[in-house]
């Protein structure tokens, strides 16, 4: 009896081994955005979009899935139908809606639709902006029904980065070479880490386009500094000079140079007023505090340009 028990131990356990090593592991993050379009949904006002796409956010990140602010591809979307309007016969009287919301997900750049699911919600209020809203409430954040849903839209997009990565890393790399770091690191960025494959792949990339962004940059912030000083070789030409050496990175091409200039500007600013030029370049303190910084750099970069462009979704064709 107990070998058999061992058996079926042991037979649960490789099962679960296999298991896991066929489907993709979903607790990383895929980051989704909530978009609700200002045109296609009928009868809404701006508050009830917030509060819908609000209602959207919390179906994301209740589901495991990030919520992204920052102009993410892939996006969950609705569409509203008032199915029907009545008035209730009680004093005083109230405005009844149906509501037939349908809930999509898809990659909102290219216009292709994921997965889709429907739901039927019903409001009373003293208004029809009232009657709207409370209909809305009862939207359920953690309905049974998203889980398939979901789920259907979370393989699409391993699918998608699974066909695409090659091509996503040539455009990187073609970005890079337009001086357009940021969009190149951006474009990295949105690869998600459940697509393990595509996402070390992506990640070396960032190196290397990092990389040639700091080299870029400090080439650029030592050209500006060497300029300065050129014209201006006083207290006040060292000021401004060092404003743009102060942020060339150690790691950069640049660095050395930049340090020569340093030395030189301390040498010149001490034999005319007899007084130390009291200036630092940026200086890492091990190799491990330079690797976070590169990270955290990468990031803010891929953010900070998430953040300056304008995306208009595509969702013509979904409802």
């Amino acid at each position: 009896m107990k070998k058999i028990i061992l058996i079926c131990c042991m037979l649960v356990v490789v099962l679960a081994n296999a298991q896991s090593s066929t489907v993709p592991d979903s607790s990383p993050k895929i980051d989704i955005s909530a978009y609700v379009s200002p045109y296609q949904v009928e009868d809404m006002t701006d508050i009830a979009r917030n509060n819908l796409e609000n209602k959207l956010s919390q179906i994301i990140t209740s589901s495991g899935l990030g919520v992204s602010s920052e102009n993410s591809r892939f996006i969950i979307t609705a569409n509203i139908v008032v199915l029907s309007k009545d008035i209730t016969p009680t004093a005083p009287p109230m405005q009844a809606y149906t509501l037939g919301v349908n809930l999509y997900i898809g990659d909102g750049m290219e216009g292709i639709k994921f997965s889709n699911c429907s739901v039927t919600l019903k409001g009373v209020g003293e208004n029809e902006t009232k009657a709207y809203m409370s209909a809305l409430k009862n939207l359920k954040i953690e309905d049974p029904k998203y889980q398939d849903f979901i789920e259907k839209a979370k393989v699409k997009i391993v699918e998608y980065y699974n066909r695409k990565c090659d091509l996503i890393i040539k455009d990187a790399k073609l970005l890079a070479s337009q001086n357009q770091f940021d969009a190149a690191l951006f474009k990295l960025a949105t690869i998600p880490d459940v697509c393990k494959a595509c996402y070390d792949k992506s990640t070396l990339e960032s190196k290397v386009i990092y990389k040639q962004y700091i080299n870029y940059d400090g080439k650029t912030k030592l050209t500006q500094a060497k300029n300065i000083w050129a014209k201006l070789q006083n207290e006040d030409g060292a000021y401004s000079a060092s404003q743009y050496l102060i942020e060339i990175d150690p790691n950069s091409t640049s660095y050395t140079e930049a340090k020569a200039l340093t030395n030189s500007i301390g040498a010149k600013i001490l034999a005319d007023n007899n007084k130390e030029w009291s200036f630092k370049l940026k200086v890492y303190q091990d190799e491990i505090a330079a690797n976070k910084a590169t990270l955290q750099a990468e990031r803010d970069i891929a953010t900070a340009y998430a953040k300056s462009i304008s995306v208009d979704y595509i969702v013509t064709g979904w409802w």
